[in-house]
């Protein structure tokens, strides 16, 4: 079985220890219960229930009793360290490598020119001003128009997520999340101890934003913040109208939430206004530029309001003290000169040709995503689970992520696997992984 496999879970709490009053777990008090079963005092039952929630173990819901978490023993790290070198890799979402011809000439530019030496010291408030312009033009491309005062940097999306965590947010604090989302997001929230609910933040009958589900979490979880990825969002695919974005930030203002929008997977669609254009005020802007440009270029722009703009940069200079002077440089170099548009055509041709792949495969399947994407959302038969088509991927050489390892808390996880377009190294590689894929689609 490979490393990170995920086990379904969706018992009641505590069902275990007596099936005869697992029945009524919902409508009895089950801390008294257990309680007096376990003959300890109640207190130390809340107390053991209230750390489960906040680890992710377990996960209550008003009206609705307390569950075992569906992803309470999955492993989230992605990024395994011993996968068989064998393995066809389709889970881990990277862009194409072709472009990375154009970031080479860049680089061997900047390395080589006169005074290169401070590209390896600490970086200079003088150099940052410059860098903060190029943040700006790579987020009015992306749809939010910002000015460089607002410009915070982060070692890659996944650091300045943990830096925003960490600086606004305490322990046992709760954000809704989207019911599968980004997986580095839920390791960073249980790392730092902060709770994640999950939010229906879209009505699927009319694409629109469901505000009664949002207005429900915040009355019954107290939630301090929304985490939402817009464009393209991972792993769904899905991409919010401009309509349910205004709508959101509307009224997460009235609410009294802090936005977190991560804007990585922008540029992997027509870009669309962000939801921060919307809500400047309190909203926190993030785009990473890993999956844009290069998984190894580790920066990402952070866009913060002023509200929030010291306790986020104090948490990531304590995190960091500074980012990579000559990744910074890097970035703002191609984004300035214009270069990166280069790239990002190499990127978005190489996208498409990858994705008529997919679609010659898995025309028969509901494949979700856009043909400009570098992943996709690949519902099952009904008689498997994303996390059995996993094992037996990697079985057959293939490696694919489950819906399980993206599902958040008490939902139930799609019977679907995330599948990445450009994780192999060639097309016949990744034709030979959708070979394999359809084959065992089409012998369940």
């Amino acid at each position: 079985m490979p490393e990170g496999t995920v086990q379904n879970f969706g018992r009641p709490a505590g069902g275990r220890y007596n099936k005869r009053k697992t029945a009524a777990w919902n409508k009895a008090a089950p801390q008294r219960e257990l309680a007096d079963f376990l003959d300890i005092n109640v207190s130390t039952v809340s107390k053991a229930f209230k750390a489960c929630e906040i680890k992710g173990l377990l996960s209550a819901t008003v009206g609705k009793g307390t569950y075992v978490s569906f992803d309470a023993l999955s492993n989230v790290r992605l990024l395994a360290e011993n996968t068989p070198v064998h393995i066809i890799q389709m889970g881990t979402t990277v862009p194409d490598h072709d472009a990375n011809e154009y970031i080479m000439k860049i680089l061997r530019n900047l390395v080589n020119e006169p005074g290169n030496e401070k590209l390896f010291s600490y970086a200079s408030p003088n150099d940052t001003l410059w860098q903060k312009d190029a943040a700006v033009l790579w987020m009015r491309k992306c749809g939010f128009n910002t000015d460089s005062h607002s410009i915070l940097f982060a070692n890659g999306g996944q650091n300045a997520i943990t830096g925003i965590l960490t600086g606004l947010f305490k322990y046992g604090d709760k954000i809704g999340v989207a019911p599968h989302t980004y997986s580095d997001m839920k390791a960073a929230a249980n790392m730092l101890g902060i709770q994640l609910v999950p939010v229906s933040f879209i009505q699927e009958e009319n694409n629109e934003l469901n505000s009664e589900a949002l207005i429900y979490a915040c009355k019954n979880h107290n939630l301090k913040g929304i985490y939402i990825i817009p464009d393209h969002q991972n792993p769904t695919t899905y991409t919010m109208s401009v309509k349910a974005r205004k709508k959101l930030a509307e009224l997460a203002g009235s609410l009294g939430l802090v936005i977190i929008e991560d804007g990585t997977y922008h540029l992997m669609s027509t870009p669309k206004r962000a939801i921060a254009d919307f809500a400047p005020e309190n909203t926190i802007y993030i785009v990473s530029l890993s999956k844009a440009i290069a998984p190894g270029l580790r920066l990402a722009y952070v866009s913060a309001p002023d509200q929030f703009r010291m306790q986020i940069s104090n948490a990531l200079y304590n995190i960091n003290i500074t980012v990579s002077p000559l990744m910074a440089g890097l970035a703002a170099r191609m984004i300035i000169s214009g270069q990166v548009e280069s790239v990002l055509d190499t990127h978005r041709k190489k996208n498409i040709l990858r994705n008529e792949l997919v679609n010659k495969y898995l025309s028969g399947y509901d494949c979700r995503g856009e043909d400009t994407g570098i992943f996709r959302w690949l519902m099952l038969p009904k008689q498997i689970t994303g996390a059995d088509f996993e094992v037996l991927a990697f079985k057959h050489g293939v490696q694919v992520y489950a819906a399980e390892r993206f599902a958040v808390g008490n939902t139930i996880p799609e019977k679907a696997v995330r599948v990445a377009v450009c994780g192999t190294e060639t097309l016949e590689e990744l034709e030979q992984g959708l070979k394999v894929l359809t084959e065992l689609l089409n012998s369940l």
